[in-house]
């Protein structure tokens, strides 16, 4: 059994001015997203720019944020949240659901499409293989929050987080960064390394997200005010991720034109 390492979710604290651990994940999460773009825009044949490149970060960053932010309102707590609407802004005490900010990215993408008159697909498939290390970073800042926490567990790398009582879990936020921050980059990247079919990429991004985050719902908690929403066994996070595989496959499957070097 491990204990929780005391990391104090407050990373800078200068008089009146206070900055989490979850917002500098996210910064870094943009910041990493930014430099592997300059890199893919160098290494393959790609009409990409370097300011393009910083453009889109900023696009994804504000559609991440929002949809995120929204989508875990929305989703997950509408209630609470209409009864309290001062506390929609605290997004560096958590909140974010990845389903509302994959939302809000593709809208981001699709208005950044239409600026540099690009194809959405092409965007998306360029973006895709950039995501998962903030996924990781979004993650760790998770587990520094203590939120999102596992189910009890008797396994020897069970944790016990003060903030979910005295019992040992597992650290799903640590799956969840494994899964969807180091495999799913490993996977996306060597895979947008060749030329793909418009879509393909992102595609599989969105399949393989899927799969990872329907399997690490099984060992995470459901939130405490919703439990299972179906089955007595499924989880909002399980449900939502539904339709995230269904279009991935879509992208997938559908008939292909001849591969796409914008997504390299």
């Amino acid at each position: 059994m491990l204990i929780y390492p005391d990391i104090d979710p407050v990373a800078i604290s200068v008089g009146p001015l206070v900055v989490h651990w979850y917002g500098v994940m996210y910064l870094i999460a943009f910041i990493t997203g930014g430099m592997l773009g300059l890199y893919r825009a160098r290494k393959a044949d790609v009409d990409w720019t370097s300011s393009q490149v910083w453009d889109l970060v900023f696009y994804v960053a504000i559609g991440a944020v929002v949809g995120g932010r929204l989508g875990y309102v929305l989703f997950y707590n509408p209630g609470y949240y209409f009864s309290h609407p001062v506390e929609l802004l605290s997004v560096w005490s958590g909140g974010m659901s990845f389903h509302g900010g994959l939302i809000g990215v593709s809208i981001a993408v699709l208005l950044f499409a239409r600026r540099f008159s690009k194809n959405f697909l092409s965007v998306a498939d360029f973006l895709a293989p950039l995501c998962a290390p903030g996924l990781c970073a979004g993650r760790i800042g998770n587990f520094i929050n203590q939120e999102l926490w596992g189910r009890v567990s008797d396994s020897p790398w069970a944790m016990v987080f003060p903030a979910a009582g005295p019992l040992p879990r597992h650290p799903s936020q640590l799956y969840e960064a494994g899964l969807e921050g180091v495999v799913l980059f490993l996977l996306i990247w060597v895979y947008s390394v060749r030329p793909r079919s418009l879509g393909r990429v992102s595609g599989l991004f969105l399949v393989a997200y899927a799969v990872m985050r329907f399997t690490v719902e099984f060992f995470r908690e459901p939130d405490a005010h919703l439990g299972t929403v179906a089955l007595e066994w499924v989880t909002m996070g399980q449900l939502l991720s539904l339709p995230v595989a269904l279009v991935g496959f879509w992208l997938l499957l559908r008939v292909q034109a001849k591969p796409d070097k914008s997504s390299r």
